[in-house]
């Protein structure tokens, strides 16, 4: 492969107060330095875009370091080896954070070598195989205890991860509700095979969320804030509330909804676990089985929403706020994969 002699970025340029700015990112075109003896040198073919990286551009105490002023934006992706070493050869492709960016330079020891089943594509582990697949079925199935019979509800349910946790409830019996925006609920029910799906904007929401879910024994919340706090209002005993995310919070500048419900936590003898899905890196290979399994039998959908050009990810990042992303979002940056099975 002809090797490059320079990269364009975008890097962090100022820290957002709230939503994100024109003067948060910038582009910037930069000449690659020669790699050292452990370091390979790899083309980024997709980027994942993801919720959390709104919290990571914040100064804040986080599960990861919070992204220094200047440093390229961190993200997962997918990419190709375009100069090896020991380690990593030349047209490998590997997964990791790669960041925006048409290249980057990194120690190899921080990359894994993929190898997609056939049935699969590489940008699945950007997806099911990948930090949401895990995020969903560590955090239903080793956080949550679901059990057939049980009841749970799902926040953000026809996001990346969300999704997949409604499939898998569906698949493990439990009787599962979505709450999704308007446009949404339908896919939900008639695509993911829900029990229900409820429209979260609607002005009879707190009325059709108490008529139809009764009371849960498993919520997975992916959002936070009024709608938590709602849940905490409809536990059964011994309820699990499953923390992946507080998207509702992220652009808040600090300033939280505050929960009111917690009480009923008590009374309920109920359980609220945050969790990252990091901590169960040395379980990875079998969740990866046992999703691409699901996968592979029809019983998990998955939609990608692919955008392309480098440039334009601080655009579409805001498409995970406004909900204007129909799938996982990712990015094309450069290569020519195979494209997932299904794209929006």
């Amino acid at each position: 492969m002809t090797l490059p002699r320079q990269s364009t970025r975008i890097f962090l340029s100022e820290r957002p107060n709230g939503p994100i700015s024109d003067g948060t990112f910038k582009l910037a075109t930069t000449v690659l330095p020669r790699p050292a003896v452990d370091q390979v040198v790899v083309r980024v073919d997709y980027i994942s875009l993801d919720p959390a990286m709104r919290l990571w551009l914040d100064d804040a105490r986080l599960y990861l370091p919070p992204i220094q002023i200047g440093e390229t934006i961190r993200a997962p992706g997918v990419g190709t080896v375009v100069q090896g070493n020991s380690q990593l050869k030349e047209a490998d492709t590997v997964y990791g954070f790669l960041g925006w960016a048409e290249y980057i330079i990194a120690p190899a020891k921080d990359l894994r070598k993929i190898s997609p089943p056939e049935g699969a594509a590489v940008t699945d582990f950007l997806g099911p195989l990948g930090f949401n697949g895990m995020s969903a079925c560590f955090g239903l199935l080793s956080v949550g205890k679901i059990k057939a019979g049980e009841t749970l509800v799902v926040s953000g349910a026809a996001g990346a991860t969300g999704s997949l946790v409604c499939q898998i409830g569906k698949i493990k019996g439990a009787r599962v509700i979505g709450l999704a925006s308007t446009s949404k609920c339908s896919y939900l029910v008639d695509q993911l095979g829900v029990d229900a799906a409820l429209d979260y904007t609607s002005p009879t929401f707190v009325k059709d969320f108490c008529d139809t879910v009764g009371y849960l024994d498993v919520f997975f919340d992916n959002v936070g804030g009024e709608i938590l706090d709602l849940v905490l209002s409809r536990l059964k005993p011994y309820a699990r509330i499953v923390l992946c995310g507080a998207i509702s919070t992220y652009n808040s500048g600090g300033q939280h909804y505050g929960i009111k419900n917690y009480p009923q936590m008590i009374f309920q003898k109920a359980r609220a676990e945050g969790f990252l899905a990091t901590e169960y890196i040395d379980r990875y290979a079998e969740a990866e089985a046992e999703m691409f399994g699901w996968m592979n039998e029809g019983k998990l959908v998955y939609k990608y929403h692919i955008e392309e050009g480098l440039e334009r990810c601080p655009e579409y990042l805001g498409l995970l706020f406004s909900g204007g992303n129909k799938g996982k979002l990712l990015v094309k940056v450069s290569g020519a994969l195979t494209s997932p099975k299904t794209i929006l």
